[in-house]
């Protein structure tokens, strides 16, 4: 088995060396916000969508636009307002009057990288019709499915402040992220760089493309290939099930969670924690590749209980409470 790890090992420091080249290229735009910058980065390795929560001017759109504009890939923003249309977002039909036929018109989702700004902004309608696109890696039109390009990643962002004209967005799409960031102010040193930089009325240096897709897809076969002993499979699974069952692992959270997280939250908790060893240039994942993750995995699966929200516990303290009293391997 060691010899097994230390070949991943080799792979990963093979694979990844495109991972500091990414970060430094996006750092020439946005200042601080590392935490950002490596989440977004972990949900291009592993896979999965995202969604940003954070008041305005947290460079929540600018980060994902200079992600895009790091890759030679397709990107898409889509501006998310009340009157926008499924078939704005999937397509559809027209009509050749001359012709008398239909074609085929593709909606902007046909990218590699899609920015859903202010995604909590269309009706649920709309909403839905990111569903298919989301979990199948396709979208129907007319009756006639169409496969979304490789790799294909929804970044969508939401201000969690001003909830007038917003719809909440369906539980089940929620669930369809892999994980939910919650973006906070820069320190007043980040800040402060921010400052430096950005106070001028120059255009920002404009972002150069150096990963290409197949850099990408070749990354994620050696993050599926990264060792996960059964130890920490056990650890993943009692995170997961403490949140469903608390008094099975002798939790005193009963009252404060409705629901917990599904299996799509085991699963993902796995792959994140997959992509975080990756970056650490690990073939192997360790319990603090789990621990580093499982908020942004599990904060938007679990459903805190009216007690919890009489008490000012949030699902981030609730998961908190987990880590900190499940015994590590």
């Amino acid at each position: 088995m060691t010899t097994g790890v230390e070949i991943i090992n080799e792979r990963v420091k093979e694979h990844s060396a495109f991972v500091a080249v990414l970060k430094a290229e996006m750092a020439k735009t946005i200042v601080g916000q590392q935490y950002m910058v490596d989440r977004l980065i972990v949900g291009l390795l592993a896979n999965g969508h995202i969604l940003l929560e954070g008041v305005p001017g947290l460079a929540k759109t600018l980060a994902v636009r200079t992600l895009a504009s790091a890759l030679h890939t397709g990107f898409q923003r889509i501006q998310f307002t009340p009157d926008l249309l499924p078939a704005d977002i999937v397509g559809t039909q027209i009509y050749n009057p001359k012709e008398g036929t239909f074609s085929t018109q593709r909606g902007p989702i046909f990218n590699n990288i899609i920015l859903a700004d202010e995604i909590n902004r269309a009706p649920a309608k709309v909403q839905s019709a990111l569903l298919e696109a989301m979990q199948e890696r396709q979208v129907t039109i007319s009756g006639e499915t169409f496969p979304l390009p490789e790799p294909f990643l929804v970044l969508a962002t939401e201000n969690p402040i001003e909830q007038e004209g917003t719809y909440p967005l369906p539980e089940a799409q929620v669930d369809r992220f892999m994980l939910k960031l919650r973006i906070t102010y820069p320190s007043i040193e980040e800040e402060r760089a921010i400052l430096n930089a950005m106070s001028v009325t120059e255009i920002a240096p404009t972002t150069q493309q150096v990963v290409k897709p197949e850099t990408i897809l070749a990354a994620r076969k050696v993050v599926d290939e990264i060792y996960v002993d059964e130890k920490i499979k056990d650890y993943i699974l009692s995170i997961v099930f403490a949140s469903r069952e608390p008094d099975r692992y002798n939790l005193d959270l009963g009252p404060y969670l409705r629901y917990g997280a599904s299996p799509r939250a085991t699963i993902n908790l796995t792959l994140c924690a997959r992509a975080h060893a990756f970056m650490q240039g690990r073939g192997y994942v360790t319990p603090q590749d789990v621990k580093s993750i499982a908020a942004d995995v599990l904060r938007h699966r679990l459903l805190p209980s009216y007690e919890a929200e009489a008490e000012e516990l949030t699902s981030d303290s609730l998961v908190q409470r987990i880590l900190n009293e499940l015994p590590v391997p």
